[in-house]
């Protein structure tokens, strides 16, 4: 039966969950507690501070009627024209757009925090969601990989992953979650190389009000919405060294201090990280602390690129072609061998990622049955094109950046995009094969 949970100001409408596995939940996250919620398998719910919401927020911040979460095998969440606005992953939607989030995600309403844990609904196939899904062939330079990480799944141990932009880092970080003790608790992301550096420690650490200009109403961080669970700092070497070492004392300590509080929070938190960079070699030049290198690395796990793993190539095309045609509502679009075959033969510089767009667009190009030729388009990035880059060849690596910064016009976030890096790596990139800084030209 539904109660309530109050605290003060703010009340939520707390629903005791069962435990049976798998089971989708709500967590909910506010300055003054939180609450969990049981969710349907299928139908949308309305979250919202109104008596008339599946959901109840009791808090300032939040909307009569914030946003309401359509679920099933795809979730959504569509803004319903909320006051203080809505936020996923960091980015601000538009009022009435309704936009696909994955499980985990953090939702922002206002300054509440909301996510949504658990796998498939009851009754589909026991499988992960094809952008999850494990493709091994034979013995693979994969099948290792999944391996060990399903043994250190058990555990509490800091891991770092490590590999090329693309290559399914965060895929793996979720999978050891998924395994772990911790697998009902919350899985939260970040990527160090998206926000400014200014916005890092409030996300990261959350902030009082009153602690600076525009903090109106107190929020809770990354960290504490991870309490119990596993947070995955993904390109965690662009950390700046002023929050490096806020997050080492949070390792040491266990306790998290948001920005203008005196009094820490304990939390309980296993810690994941990626990175496409050497952070050995960053803390041995002190660009990176030795001290937090340690910490987070109780294991390394190095992904190897998709170029070394062409087995996977068709397995992966025909799941991303499943799950494309799935979302555009149509019969599945077939991959047939001569179109692995050509995609065989590509190096995949974006890796995993990269096929996954490459298969996406085919198929909205597509408008037959299945997959031709025509419909793939290699190597190419808004009409722009950059030769593939050659396995551990710096000489190689140094040409290509040139060749992108000069293909756009020496505008350096354009050729991080193009290059699938962000734009933090390219400036550090630049610095380790001394490339000279390009200005951006100007048009005459």
């Amino acid at each position: 039966m539904p109660h309530d949970a109050a605290d003060g100001n703010t009340r939520a409408t707390t629903i005791v969950r069962d435990e049976a596995p798998g089971r989708r939940r709500l967590l909910a996250f506010w300055k003054h507690g939180s609450a969990s919620f049981d969710l349907p398998d299928h139908g949308a719910v309305t979250i919202g501070r109104g008596h008339d919401c599946e959901v109840r927020i009791d808090h300032a911040s939040v909307s009569r009627r914030h946003v309401k979460i359509h679920l099933g095998k795809i979730l959504r969440v569509e803004d319903l024209g909320s006051s203080n606005g809505t936020t996923i992953a960091g980015k601000p939607i538009a009022k009435g757009e309704i936009v696909v989030v994955d499980p985990g995600v953090v939702i922002e309403l206002g300054s509440a925090m909301v996510l949504v844990q658990g796998g498939e609904p009851a009754g589909a196939r026991a499988e992960p969601r094809a952008t999850e899904r494990r493709v091994v062939i034979g013995d693979g330079p994969m099948d290792p990989i999944h391996r060990l990480a399903e043994m250190v799944a058990k555990s509490t141990i800091s891991v770092i992953l490590l590999g090329e932009t693309g290559v399914g880092k965060e895929i793996l970080a979720e999978k050891i979650h998924r395994l772990s003790p911790r697998a009902r608790g919350p899985f939260v992301r970040l990527n160090c190389a998206a926000l400014p550096d200014n916005l890092l420690e409030s996300e990261l650490f959350g902030y009082e009000r009153g602690a600076f200009t525009g903090a109106v109403q107190a929020k809770p961080g990354l960290l504490e919405a991870a309490h119990e669970g596993t947070v995955f700092l993904d390109e965690v070497g662009e950390l700046p060294l002023t929050t490096q070492a806020k997050l080492l004392r949070v390792l040491e300590s266990g306790e998290v201090s948001r920005i203008g509080s005196l009094k820490p929070r304990t939390i309980d938190v296993r810690f994941l990280s990626a990175t496409n960079r050497d952070l050995e070699a960053l803390a041995a030049t002190n660009a990176f602390r030795q001290d937090l290198y340690f910490r987070l690395n109780g294991i390394s796990i190095q992904i190897p690129p998709l170029r070394q793993r062409v087995a996977e190539i068709g397995p992966l095309a025909k799941a991303f072609a499943r799950e494309a045609s799935e979302k555009a509502g149509r019969a599945e679009v077939t991959v047939p061998r001569e179109i692995v075959a050509i995609l065989e033969k590509h190096d995949w510089p974006g890796n995993v990622r990269e096929l996954k767009n490459v298969i996406e667009r085919a198929v909205l190009l597509c408008q037959g049955k299945s997959l031709e030729p025509g419909h793939i388009t290699l190597g190419k990035m808004r009409g722009k094109s950059v030769p593939p880059r050659a396995a551990g060849d710096a000489g190689s690596e140094r040409q290509r950046i040139i060749l992108a910064l000069d293909k756009c016009g020496g505008n350096q976030k354009e050729a991080a995009k193009l290059l699938g890096i962000s734009r933090r790596t390219l400036v550090y990139k630049l610095d380790t094969y001394d490339v000279p800084r390009p200005r951006k030209r100007t048009k005459t």
